[in-house]
């Protein structure tokens, strides 16, 4: 895919193209664990964060206006699961990126961070690999 193509696919729009910080680790937790209530969401966030239930109720009712989560209905209490996966979503946020970041340019984005990086043979190695399976 040359950088123009990734330039012109990653301007599509999606719901969960926008997700917050916050919104994302609601998300990480249902991605891991559904189908949960929100008093079990709620629960595995407290683990992790201070936030307050009423936060995290309305971080859920985000998601949920996004598209990226939904609620089973006709169950009591409501028990959510993911719309998107966990790998969708990421590739989405990561497209986003390079448009911004580096107008579109994937090469852009790896040459900048192999230079700031010190790779090891093995990471060399790799990048080769994926490079030649291209």
């Amino acid at each position: 895919m040359k950088d123009n193509d990734l330039s012109q696919k990653s301007n599509r729009t999606t719901n969960f193209e926008s997700i917050s910080n916050a919104e994302w680790r609601v998300a990480k937790v249902i991605w891991d664990n559904s189908p949960l209530t929100a008093a079990e969401i709620i629960e595995k966030l407290k683990e992790i964060t201070e936030w307050n239930p009423k936060t995290i109720h309305t971080l859920i009712k985000r998601l949920a206006k996004k598209e990226m989560i939904a609620a089973q209905k006709g169950v009591t209490p409501y028990t959510y699961y993911p719309l998107v996966t966990e790998l969708e979503c990421a590739r989405e946020k990561t497209l986003s990126l390079i448009d911004r970041i580096y107008n579109g340019s994937f090469s852009l984005m790896v040459s900048h961070f192999i230079k700031d990086e010190k790779l090891s043979p093995e990471e060399i190695k790799k990048l080769k690999q994926i490079l030649d399976n291209q």
